[in-house]
């Protein structure tokens, strides 16, 4: 019965395809009450088409959904792609975004502008470069603040049996309107104390990957609770700045 039925379906559309080709090829010279009504028609049917084509290009598009796929390092043995990057988010934007307001479940904006002039949103990556599934655009009209960060929670497994010989690495790709600077720093929150690193993003590199080698760190291994990474921005107002990708990695460094 359903063979049956594609059969059918399949029959009509061809007749369908037919009957717009060949209304297309008269189109010059049909009387214009046929035409009029045509147009009513072919407008409601381009609605469902553009929606059937909008549609499929996002899904068909490169980067899969979902995907956690990215180079790695010699030895990794634990990589990441935070959800913003990797999921479509419910609310895909936010607009006049507050001091600590979050956008998905790992990342929040922290600043302290008085008057927020500050939107962020989820973009979809369509660029065979792209290996990240989606990016993060966030635009900076007036900022009357004196710091605007970016903060990404790390998973519990970023440091379950993390010690002093762990590198952890964050790569990333970075687009913006005007030159500005972007510090990382890594936080480890050990017992009642909290680890610190900042390494400042090579902007005009090719591949932007900051190092968080925790050698020479003061961390105690038998307390680590969490981590999380700090974006800051230096310099933002008047600019967009698209994170096409963010991910991180952890090995143990090399023994000399």
């Amino acid at each position: 019965m359903a063979q049956r039925t594609s059969v059918i379906q399949r029959l009509y559309q061809r007749g369908l395809a037919r009957y717009w080709a060949r209304s297309a090829r008269k189109a010059e010279t049909t009387d214009l009450a046929n035409l009029r009504g045509q147009r009513i028609r072919a407008r409601r049917l381009r609605q469902h088409l553009d929606t059937v084509i909008s549609v499929a290009e996002s899904r068909l598009a490169l980067p899969m959904i979902g995907s956690n796929a990215f180079p790695k390092p010699h030895g990794t043995q634990w990589a990441w792609r935070p959800e913003l990057w990797r999921e479509p988010i419910p609310a895909k934007g936010r607009a006049a975004v507050q001091n600590k307001e979050m956008l998905g479940n790992e990342a929040t904006l922290f600043h302290d502008c008085r008057i927020s002039e500050l939107t962020l949103r989820q973009l979809r990556n369509v660029h065979e470069k792209d290996l990240a599934p989606f990016g993060l655009r966030m635009d900076v009209f007036r900022f009357d603040g004196s710091f605007l960060s970016l903060v990404i929670d790390l998973p519990q497994e970023a440091v379950d049996g993390l010690k002093r010989h762990h590198v952890i690495r964050m790569d990333t790709s970075v687009e913006m309107e005007k030159p500005l600077e972007i510090f990382a720093r890594l936080n480890i929150r050990h017992g009642p104390n909290t680890e610190q690193i900042v390494r400042e993003l090579p902007l005009n590199a090719e591949d932007i990957r900051v190092e968080f080698d925790l050698a020479y760190s003061s961390l105690n291994e038998k307390r680590v609770e969490k981590a999380w990474i700090d974006l800051i921005f230096e310099g933002p107002e008047m600019n967009q700045v698209v994170l096409r990708d963010l991910t991180f990695s952890r090995r143990p460094r090399a023994e000399f």
